[in-house]
């Protein structure tokens, strides 16, 4: 049984798999309406059980639309509505019963560890669809996006200002694993988690770390982004803001990266804080391209999770 919870769990030989798949796939549907099935219908009478203990849009609607277009069938689970979550069932439980109901899962969440502990008693595959740790979906469509515009990944350069949050912890096991050079600009403060730091030195991947926001941006392949304050943030909003003020993505760090770089944003944006309109709009983001393939890379994971 395949899971994708992690970048870093899986072999780089199925990391390639994956993306390549991604590509070939939504190629070979350029033709069909968006709700149209793929021609195979691979996953024709699978069904994909969902789980959002964490407000979502894109990553729901994504796998919504994947899994549609797969030829399979989806279920929906909010702990609001439901038993799980509310204490009435446990988590061994919730796990073993959603075995019988589905073929697999796919859950976003807040911690981490329930989601590991949850995805111990399930006896079907899980996905990550995010945790406070990371969020390797996007990823895995990040480079997608690169490499449909730009080429092959390897030994690019990445630029990262802001936050050193979930999405930096998988992109940093993304370097490893598609070898490409990670620039990382954040205040000390919200430096990556220093487990995946030294999981990259263990792997011999040199990544910047730096405060100085013109130096990772320099001579960049892309300049990525996120917002300063995520969901999950039990923290003085407005301190951080501060804090992060200098590690704004505008037209002067985008002069400093390469004149052909591309700009990044998982969204949502709050523009104006981490990055300003001109950018967001400007001719060189392509945040909308990067949304859109998050329905194929995702496609290409349940395939893989499931074998085909």
């Amino acid at each position: 049984m395949k899971s994708f919870i992690n970048i870093s769990d899986i072999s780089r030989k199925d990391l390639r798999k994956i993306v390549n798949d991604a590509k070939l796939q939504k190629k070979k549907r350029s033709t069909l309406k968006k709700s149209e099935v793929d021609l195979d219908s691979p996953l024709s009478g699978r069904i994909l059980i969902m789980i959002f203990e964490k407000p979502s849009t894109r990553t729901r609607i994504s796998f919504e639309l994947a899994m549609k277009q797969l030829g399979g069938q989806l279920l929906v689970l909010d702990p609001k509505q439901s038993h799980y979550g509310s204490g009435n069932e446990n988590t061994h439980d919730t796990a073993k019963i959603l075995s019988q109901y589905g073929d697999i899962v796919m859950m976003r969440t807040h911690e981490h560890e329930h989601f590991l502990e949850f995805s111990k008693y399930l006896e079907i595959p899980i996905i990550n669809g995010l945790t406070n740790l990371s969020h390797p979906c996007q990823v895995m469509s990040d480079i997608m996006t690169f490499e449909e515009l730009k080429g092959p990944i390897v030994n690019k350069k990445i630029a990262w200002l802001g936050d050193g949050n979930n999405i930096v912890y998988s992109l940093i096991e993304a370097s490893v694993q598609f070898n490409f050079q990670l620039a990382i600009a954040c205040p000390k403060k919200f430096r990556p988690n220093k487990n995946i730091i030294e999981w990259a030195k263990i792997k011999n991947r040199k990544i910047l770390i730096t405060q100085d926001p013109a130096e990772a941006a320099k001579s960049a392949d892309c300049v990525m982004t996120d917002k300063w304050i995520s969901m999950s943030d039990q923290i003085n909003k407005i301190k951080k803001k501060k804090i992060l003020k200098d590690y704004q993505v505008n037209k002067k760090i985008m002069k400093l990266a390469k004149t052909d770089a591309i700009f990044m944003h998982c969204l949502p944006a709050s523009r104006g804080e981490e990055v300003t309109n001109d950018v967001m709009d400007g001719e060189q983001s392509v945040v909308w391209l990067e949304a859109l393939n998050r329905i194929h890379i995702q496609k290409s994971i349940i395939k893989w999770c499931l074998s085909y």
